[in-house]
């Protein structure tokens, strides 16, 4: 099982090379997006300007959606802390998709250059 991150899910809808290695996990149907992505993901194209009704349809459909109950927070807490002495830039949205991949024995799917050091990742 694979877990999709906000970056895939870009470079998805950009029909990027890089989502040609996303498209595998993505269209297979078992993938899992955290509920933080979809807000991130709204985010980006509301900023713009571009209506992300349709895509955010395509994701659901494709996708399960994982929200970030009490036991994800806490885990991506500890993340946090840990990987913010060592990783520039890495942000509480990187920890909360982690620790939903963590919790699911699954691997995030992502081109973000914050998760490269990590044995739980498919790099695309």
């Amino acid at each position: 099982m694979e877990v999709i991150d906000t970056f895939a899910w870009i470079e998805y809808f950009a029909g990027s090379a890089r989502a040609e290695k996303a498209r595998p996990y993505i269209e297979k149907g078992d993938a899992i997006t955290p509920a933080l992505v979809v807000a991130e993901f709204t985010d980006k194209y509301a900023r713009e300007g571009i209506d992300p009704k349709e895509r955010l349809k395509f994701i659901r459909a494709k996708t399960a959606i994982a929200p970030l109950d009490d036991d994800i927070a806490e885990a991506a807490g500890r993340i946090s802390a840990a990987r913010r002495s060592r990783v520039s830039g890495w942000g509480m949205a990187d920890s909360c998709v982690l620790a939903t991949a963590r919790a699911r024995g699954a691997k995030v799917v992502t081109g973000d250059n914050h998760f490269k050091d990590l044995d739980d990742v498919i790099p695309i």
